[in-house]
């Protein structure tokens, strides 16, 4: 997660660290919250389930953060051009 980290930093993204129980959440902007267990990234892709009505997550391995921080930052750029747009 400290790699997942200082990858969104490099892309002018500052998240936020908390861990213990065995997950790690990096705390990004409104809606976007990172969970991980060690072996995988979560985080809501901003889509709902027409069959469920739930949130549907994006799921990531470990092995890649700069690309998964890649994804992430699109998301955050998403986030807040949505913000602004209301």
């Amino acid at each position: 997660m400290l790699q997942l980290r200082a990858e969104l930093e490099r892309l002018g993204v500052a998240a936020d660290l908390h861990h213990g129980y065995g997950m790690a959440l990096l705390s990004v902007w409104v809606d976007l919250v990172v969970w991980s267990d060690g072996f995988r990234f979560l985080w809501w892709g901003g889509g709902i389930s027409e069959a469920t009505g739930r949130r549907t997550y994006i799921v990531h391995s470990t092995g890649n953060p700069a690309a998964t921080a890649r994804r992430i930052a699109q998301r955050y750029a998403d986030l807040r051009r949505e913000q602004y747009v209301r």
